[in-house]
Order: structure tokens, then C-alpha cells, then sequence
């Protein structure tokens, strides 16, 4: 049995996948990569369980988990003037010429500067291409900047851009206990309260045995015999308690009359 976690480009499981293979060592797991415009179909067709996507992934086939939201970086030559500070606002960028690959994810409805005028360009990678050649800058989640991270250019956050949130999906229908381990993972659910295969076996309370009873028995013979330890010393209480009697009965008792003697 294999357990297949389909991914798209900038997603990483690392952190979730240590978990479950501290829990589910039987289970090894599957990565299956696909890009962002295929991911669903192929969810959908079977090649993969869950699949960690940028949301929103639609389907009303579809059940999907929210799980974190990326910042928004721009990417720039590293002499470009936007480099002498840490994050820029996206009012910094509205001279610059952006460049929007078909495989865009963010979605920005209404982004800065003025769109790239050359034709279509097809992916992200063709876009980095374009920004190192100095025709202009790209924006996207910043995952994907360090994916197509290269010499001579850099990145810097866009902190008023809109983010990219990244979720869980899987095919409702499909839904299992092996799915089910999974979501309680990258939730932060602990092996304690985990509901699936991944839950720890529940504490043994030792039975009762025979040795055990009769080490018990041996507590109760031991406290049976400080029982008769106190009997004994009430024994001895009670000599006491007869030789006062008796030394009591002769110092009190009067001097018995002598029978005369017949003359």
C-alpha cells in the first residue's frame, strides 16, 4: 500500500512527511508532481490521493483544507533601485514593465506598472528569463521566487500585494483513514489524538496475576503478623495487667489464723 501526495511547483510536504513516516512506518509515500493548470485533473483521475495546491481548486467533487497563505515577492536585476530596502509597496512598481506568464498564480485583478507587450509568455521560468534580460519584473508567491531563485537577481516582499494560499484536496467520495492520518497531520494534530492508523496503541492496564496476589497476600501476612505482634504485646500487657493482680491480692490479703495446737 502507497499513500500519493501530489504536489505543485513552490509546495513543500518535507515537514508533514517526517510526521508520517514517525507514525506510519508501513506506508511509504508517494510524491507526485504535476503543474498548477493539471493538478486537479489529475487528482481527479486517480494519480494521486491528496494533492497540496494553490487554492482555490474548483469542483463541487472536491473537499479542500486551507492551510497557509504565501507572501508576494517581486523579482528584480540586483542593481535594480527597489533592492536598497527590504519590502516595497506595490505603488513602487507602477513605472516598471510586469511580466504575467500563463501559469500565473497569483491573480492579481489589478496589479502595478504597465503588462509586457511582447506576446504571451508561456511559464514562469520564461518570465525569469525575461526579467534577467532587464525587460522587466515579475511578481509572484514567494516560494516560486525561490524556486527560480538565479545569479544576478534577487527578490523583495510586496507587502499591500495580494498572497497565495496553499490547501489540501482530495475527491470526497475517495475519502479514507489514510486520507484522514494525513489531515490530522498538517493540521497539527498529535499522535496522541490521532484518529487513524497513526494513533498509538492504547496503555495496557496490567491484569491481576497470581503472583501478583499472592505478593498481596504476602502484604496482608505481613500486616497479619503486626497484627499478632500487637497481640503479643497485648500478651504482655496482660501479664503485666495479672502480676499487678497478683502482687496486688498479696499485699492486701490479711494473715490467715493458725489452728491451735491440742494440749
Amino acid at each position: 500500500m502507497t499513500f500519493r501526495i501530489l504536489l505543485v511547483p513552490g509546495v513543500n510536504p518535507d515537514r508533514w512527511l517526517r510526521v508520517w513516516q514517525e507514525r506510519l512506518r508501513d506506508v511509504p509515500v508517494e510524491l507526485v508532481h504535476a503543474t498548477p493548470t493539471d493538478a486537479v485533473d489529475v487528482l481527479r483521475s486517480g494519480g494521486a490521493d491528496v494533492a497540496l495546491v494553490r487554492l482555490p481548486a474548483a469542483g463541487d467533487d472536491l473537499s479542500t483544507i486551507p492551510l497557509y497563505t504565501e507572501a508576494t515577492v517581486v523579482v528584480v536585476p540586483k542593481d535594480h533601485v527597489v533592492t536598497v530596502v527590504d519590502q516595497v509597496d506595490a505603488a513602487d512598481l507602477d513605472d516598471e514593465t510586469l511580466v504575467v506568464p500563463l501559469d500565473d498564480q497569483l491573480h492579481w485583478t489589478d496589479p502595478p506598472g504597465t503588462p509586457f507587450a511582447g506576446g504571451e509568455v508561456a511559464t514562469t521560468a520564461d518570465a525569469i528569463d525575461l526579467v534577467a534580460a532587464g525587460v522587466g519584473v515579475l511578481v509572484l508567491p514567494q516560494s516560486l521566487g525561490r524556486l527560480h531563485q538565479r545569479r544576478g537577481l534577487t527578490a523583495r516582499v510586496v507587502r499591500d500585494a495580494p498572497g497565495s494560499a496553499v490547501g489540501l484536496a482530495w475527491v470526497t467520495d475517495r475519502y479514507d483513514e489514510l486520507t484522514e492520518e494525513f489531515i490530522g497531520i498538517v493540521r497539527g494534530r498529535t499522535a496522541t489524538s490521532s484518529r487513524g492508523r497513526g494513533a498509538p496503541e492504547p496503555e495496557q492496564t496490567p491484569a491481576t496475576t497470581r503472583g501478583s496476589g499472592k505478593g498481596t497476600g504476602g502484604s496482608g501476612k505481613s500486616a497479619a503478623g503486626s497484627g499478632k505482634g500487637t497481640g503479643g504485646s497485648g500478651k504482655s500487657a496482660a501479664g503485666k495487667g495479672a502480676s499487678g493482680r497478683r502482687s496486688s491480692a498479696k499485699g492486701s490479703a490479711a494473715p490467715r489464723a493458725r489452728k491451735p495446737r491440742p494440749r
